[in-house]
């Protein structure tokens, strides 16, 4: 069996997410209270107010939090990876599982992250939509289509899973590209709240942040694959530490491809997904390409204890 650790992205995040680990692992609560950044994310995790915690600059560190925290109690059971994969903000979390960055520089770099993000999307006004129910090909074509008209800007900001994918864009682009959707047979279009045009060009601020940042950390070459979500491929122990730099400032403003990023793990063996939340939308995404591919693998999910327990067990 070949284990793949998944981490969260954003979205999942809920007021006392991590508090039954803090209450009841040593470990969890050594690690979080030993946790030295510029606020206390620890009382944002536990008490909330969700707005607040929901803000990307807050919500970034929280789940770099939670994911380092249960992975070392994985660890500690002995339940180790032998690839990782994370979705946007996620990927870091799959990169220090590898043990590309230190513990500290992972908390460094994602705090700074999300500030970063937040000032970029502060600047500008997007909507986003998910479409449901359609091929990747349509929504492509479709993208294409409303770009030509050149009446804002249009992209697919994220790659999921089978028939569902994320538009982003100006607002005047994104609702053509809607209505043009529909007309062409999508099961759904959602509008997204979400706070900001991530994974589009708008977030090229972030990547000059980022490269800034980048210059001031030390990244190995991972100790396993890790399928990473600017290219959709795998990157291995030849990838050097720049290498991967320059994959992580291109992936803030670039098309996360996670969807490609599992079928490349399955394709390697990977038949044991394990998502380090909280929440269960990596597990939905595997679930469905899996379906697709035609293959059985096992998935799981952290949120709680009773879930780590249920792993153990």
């Amino acid at each position: 069996m070949k284990t793949v650790f998944m981490y969260a992205g954003q979205g999942s995040q809920f007021v006392s997410m991590g508090k039954d680990f803090y209450d009841k692992y040593e470990t969890y609560k050594n690690f979080i209270d030993g946790v030295k950044l510029s606020k206390d994310y620890k009382k944002l995790m536990h008490e909330g107010p969700l707005e607040e915690l929901s803000l990307t600059q807050n919500t970034q560190p929280a789940m770099a939090m939670f994911a380092i925290g249960v992975t070392k109690l994985l660890e500690e059971n002995n339940i180790k990876p032998d690839m990782s994969v994370g979705l946007s903000l996620g990927e870091y979390g799959a990169l220090y599982a590898a043990g590309v960055m230190t513990e500290q520089d992972y908390l460094k770099v994602i705090e700074y992250r999300g500030v970063k993000m937040a000032e970029a999307a502060s600047k500008q006004e997007c909507a986003m939509s998910a479409i449901i129910g359609m091929d990747v090909s349509d929504v492509e074509k479709a993208v294409e289509e409303v770009s030509k008209k050149e009446i804002g800007y249009i992209t697919i900001a994220n790659y999921n899973c089978p028939k569902q994918y994320v538009i982003c864009g100006d607002l005047n682009a994104v609702e053509e590209t809607e209505k043009l959707l529909k007309e062409m047979g999508a099961r759904r279009v959602v509008r997204l709240n979400v706070s900001g045009p991530f994974h589009t060009k708008y977030m090229h601020e972030a990547k000059v942040a980022l490269e800034k940042i980048f210059k001031k950390v030390t990244f190995k070459a991972p100790s396993f694959p890790v399928a990473v979500n600017f290219t959709g491929k795998i990157i291995n122990q030849n990838t050097s530490g720049d290498e991967i730099k320059e994959l992580l400032t291109n992936q803030v403003q670039s098309s996360v491809r996670f969807e490609k990023d599992i079928e490349e793990l399955i394709k390697q063996g990977a038949d044991n997904f394990i998502e380090i939340g909280p929440g269960k939308v990596l597990s939905g995404f595997v679930k469905k390409k899996a379906k697709e591919m035609n293959v059985e693998v096992k998935i799981t999910s952290i949120s709680k204890t009773q879930d780590l327990e249920a792993i153990v067990a």
